[in-house]
């Protein structure tokens, strides 16, 4: 008999993770294994999900897939932090376990090209083109950038620094290992940058950093900016209350979701006791692409893996099918929407969407 339908979850659901987008990621997933489950499973046997919380640790993220591989899931998926889902990617294609990952842009998920990874969410250097795109629209030519250490972040630094050069403009780079805030307050107002764009975790150094600026009559006209999406959640809002407004981010959702997506964002919104973020939805567009694979092909994982190019499934935003993107090593959905977003300063907790792509 084949293996029991289940999928190895990694979400991150204790600090320092950043554990309000974990907890919307398991909420789709635990979301769309319900209706799954309601529609006679898979093959007539309820499909289970085995949950890990990765707390942001790339180290604990790949002890468990070791531990689900052994466990006997058919595949993984989940995982918001690009450093940690790169490091399930890794364990998971040396044990040969398909990994669907849900919600990590990082362009270099894997070291080597793979078939047994694929992802669902755009890679960083498409989204974040966009969103460079959209400064250079709204005519800034000088930004600067407030950095935090780590892979994902130097990545997104190329990303812009690269856009804006063929553009003729500039990015200047602020270390967040070396400056406080009111050092990034005095180097902005040396540095004549017309926008900040905040390259840091939440909700420190990034909380801290915006306060300082907002607070700063100095720059009152700078434009804060968030391209990884922090503001997206309910507990930016909490923390900044107005001057988390007009910040803009990344979000993947188109302007008008499909049917199918507005359903689910009405069965979210209850779950959740708020407005869902595009992160639930990705978790429930995982829970479809995987169990559309196993009702086709079986829960073997071998099968599995294979079967990503054939896969077609009409999700909560848009039709997803994977294919090979030129330096990305695994199979993506190309594209998911994208939009770049702010809080209304009337209304913070109304989204506006400034620049759709």
């Amino acid at each position: 008999m084949s293996p029991e339908p289940r999928i190895g979850v990694l979400v991150p659901l204790t600090r320092p993770g950043w554990v309000a987008a974990g907890r919307h990621l398991l909420a789709g997933l635990e979301l769309a294994v319900r209706e799954v489950n309601d529609a006679g499973g898979i093959a007539g046997r309820p499909l289970e999900l085995v949950v890990r919380d990765t707390a942001g640790d790339p180290a604990r993220a790949a002890a468990a897939v070791d531990e689900l591989a052994g466990l006997g899931v058919t595949a993984l998926a989940g995982e918001y932090h690009s450093v940690v889902a790169r490091a399930a990617a890794a364990r998971a294609d040396a044990l040969g376990l398909p990994f669907l990952c849900s919600s990590a842009v990082l362009d270099a998920l894997t070291e080597r090209p793979t078939d047994r990874v694929a992802r669902l969410c755009p890679a960083q250097s498409h989204g974040w083109r966009i969103y460079a795109d959209f400064l250079l629209g709204a005519g800034h030519r000088r930004i600067a950038a407030a950095v935090q250490t780590s892979v994902y972040w130097a990545s997104g630094v190329r990303v812009l620094r690269d856009r804006f050069a063929a553009s003729g403009g500039s990015v200047a780079e602020l270390d967040l290992g070396a400056l406080g805030p009111a050092d990034v307050c005095d180097a902005l107002v040396d540095d004549g940058a017309t926008a900040l764009v905040l390259l840091a975790g939440h909700p420190d150094p990034a909380v801290p950093v915006v306060r300082a600026v907002r607070r700063d009559q100095r720059l009152a006209e700078l434009l804060i900016g968030a391209p990884a999406g922090q503001p997206e959640f309910a507990d930016w809002a909490a923390l900044l209350g107005d001057e988390g407004a007009a910040v803009p981010f990344l979000r993947y959702l188109p302007e008008r979701l499909t049917p199918l997506g507005a359903r689910v964002e009405a069965s979210l919104r209850e779950r959740l006791a708020a407005a869902p973020s595009f992160v639930a939805f990705e978790g429930y567009d995982t829970v479809l692409v995987l169990a559309a694979l196993m009702r086709a092909h079986g829960t073997d994982p071998v099968s599995v893996a294979e079967a990503w190019p054939r896969v077609a499934v009409d999700g909560t935003r848009g039709a997803i099918r994977f294919s090979r993107v030129p330096g990305a090593g695994v199979w993506q959905w190309a594209w998911p929407p994208v939009q770049v977003v702010d809080r209304d300063p009337e209304q913070p907790e109304r989204f506006r969407v400034l620049h759709p792509a």
